[in-house]
């Protein structure tokens, strides 16, 4: 009588299991991806709202603005039209200065002119009660 010790067959081992079991492994995955289809809704909720739509619109000047140009010379102008004086300018910005809202003053002086002349006119505007003075300049040559 013969004695069989161990799980064998009569034949020979019994083969490996070499495999993964990967029933945990798609179990994990499915109860994440629920969770995230469950979170990510309630996170990207936000309010409807019509947003206003911005145009960039380089140099616009307003109509209520004041342009006054300096030549190389020093000569000023309203716009087109030559001023004889500083006072004569002083006058005029009195005038535009109790306007409600009140206009700004952009100044154009020319590459070549002195600072005393644009001096000259920010004083004048100064004098004239004129709060909001800009300069009117060239944008900055983009090349390659």
């Amino acid at each position: 009588m013969a004695m069989q010790i161990g799980s064998g067959s009569e034949d020979g081992e019994e083969a490996l299991n070499n495999t993964i079991n990967t029933t945990p492994l798609v179990d994990v995955m499915l109860v994440l991806l629920i969770i995230f289809l469950i979170t990510v809704p309630v996170i990207t909720q936000t309010i409807k709202l019509d947003l206003p739509k911005e145009q960039n619109i380089p140099l616009m000047t307003k109509p209520e603005n004041i342009t006054i140009a300096i030549d190389r010379d020093g000569d000023m102008f309203w716009g087109v039209e030559r001023l004889p004086d500083i006072e004569t300018l002083v006058a005029r910005l009195k005038v535009e200065s109790i306007r409600e809202p009140q206009p700004e003053v952009h100044i154009r002086g020319d590459l070549e002119v002195r600072y005393e002349a644009v001096g000259r006119v920010v004083v004048a505007c100064q004098r004239a009660g004129i709060f909001k003075v800009g300069f009117i300049t060239e944008p900055p040559a983009t090349g390659g």
